[in-house]
């Protein structure tokens, strides 16, 4: 680990991580909880991402425009997001109010005031993006694979939640979970750029010193089942996903498999990229990518095309994924190290990219990576492991592959 980067665990077991950043001039600053959507018991599906909302809606010394107002003051930025197994909430402030930043963080969760008629403003808002997102098919599809893939499980659950749900979210529910899950434990206060560790030390234990103690059961396992799920809508296009089980973190294989997501449809030069699109012309659009998480995880491929393609499309997809067990080159396998290696690198001149990565890590192997780890794993991985990791995912197997499409009614 670099000498850059400290670690501190708070006897209230709050965990605190910083990297101080040479030559620049800001501060990106977060909260990480490691809870999210595969937390949420059935009829509450949707409280993490209600929570993220309801959080910049007031607190005991802040309402919500003052929570605006204060960040913005000084040319910050807020924001939030919520994930099926983290919800985060962080900051990008100058380095002098770097201060004002885990306040506010540090008071949105530890004293939102969950005002019953911000309460009910926001669930017409939550209502509205679920609504925009259902009438977005090339995203919605997501949702519809991840549904397929882990019927009834929390894992398959949208993260927005269903119309039900949130119709139904009542006060009680969301601080209920908020004090079950947002507990020191839980959490990860990471801060990347022009930082000091013992002065944000110091901020931290200021402002995060009222967080509740916790006691959450571990999220149910995740079963991968597999199926297929078509959905016939009045649209130009097909949007079809292709998964398939993949590795999670820490598994031996999980560069490999990120190496294949890569070479296969990481780029323009990749495989699905230039046998789909360029030679064929059957897409606009067509990738892949890799997506761990701690008991398992998920390889998926997306495609938009025409109804007309959509049966040539598939077949020829499925050819690629055969090849690719067979007959990896040096050369690729190569660009793709490289694409890796870059994208990993660019990350760390990012405050904000970096922050996250540290909380992250923390959280999934309880340790900082050093960066130099990373380099050396992908630099590590043979034309035979990745050969390995696409025939453990894409060979015939009892669980099958989780097809999704939004698509036109004439496809047949």
């Amino acid at each position: 680990m670099s000498d850059a980067v400290r670690v501190t665990r708070l006897p209230n077991g709050l965990t605190v991580v910083s990297e101080t950043m040479p030559r620049v001039e800001t501060v990106s600053v977060g909260a990480y909880i490691g809870a999210g959507t595969r937390h949420e018991a059935p009829e509450v599906n949707g409280v993490s991402h209600f929570l993220e909302h309801m959080a910049f809606k007031g607190t005991a010394r802040r309402d919500a425009a003052a929570i605006a107002r204060e960040i913005e003051n000084v040319g910050g930025h807020l924001n939030a997001y919520t994930a099926r197994e983290q919800t985060a909430f962080y900051a990008k402030v100058l380095k002098e109010d770097t201060g004002l930043a885990v306040d506010i963080i540090g008071d949105i969760l530890t004293h939102s005031t969950f005002i019953p008629e911000e309460l009910e403003r926001e669930r017409g808002v939550i209502l509205q993006e679920i609504g925009q997102a259902n009438d977005t098919p090339d995203d919605i599809v997501f949702d519809h694979f991840q549904e397929t893939a882990f019927p009834a499980q929390a894992m398959g659950r949208p993260v927005l939640g269903t119309e039900a749900t949130i119709k139904t979210m009542s006060r009680d529910a969301l601080t209920g979970y908020m004090r079950t899950h947002y507990g020191p434990e839980a959490m990860v206060v990471a801060a990347a750029g022009a930082i000091e560790h013992d002065a944000l030390l110091e901020m931290v234990r200021t402002h995060f010193a009222d967080l509740p103690t916790t006691g959450a059961a571990a999220p149910e396992p995740a079963r991968y089942t597999g199926g297929e799920f078509r959905e016939t809508r009045e649209l130009d296009q097909v949007h079809i996903v292709l998964g398939f089980p993949s590795a999670k973190h820490g598994d031996p294989l999980h560069y490999p498999t990120q190496l294949l997501s890569t070479l296969l449809g990481g780029g323009m030069s990749s495989r699905l990229f230039q046998e789909i699109r360029e030679k064929r012309g059957l897409v606009y659009s067509i990738y892949s990518f890799a997506s761990p998480f701690r008991d398992g995880g998920l390889f998926q491929i997306y495609a938009g095309t025409g109804e007309n393609e959509a049966k040539e499309l598939v077949p020829v997809t499925i050819e690629a994924l055969r090849a690719v067990q067979r007959d990896v080159t040096e050369d690729e396998l190569a660009r793709a190290k490289a694409q890796l290696r870059a994208s990993l690198l660019m990350s760390l001149e990012s405050t904000g990219s970096r922050c996250e990565q540290l909380a992250r890590q923390l959280q999934v192997h309880g340790r900082v990576i050093p960066v130099e780890e990373t380099k050396a794993k992908i630099a590590a991985v043979t034309v035979e492991q990745v050969q390995q990791a696409a025939a453990a995912m894409f060979r015939a197997r009892p669980t099958p592959p989780t097809p999704c499409c939004c698509r036109t009614p004439r496809w047949r």
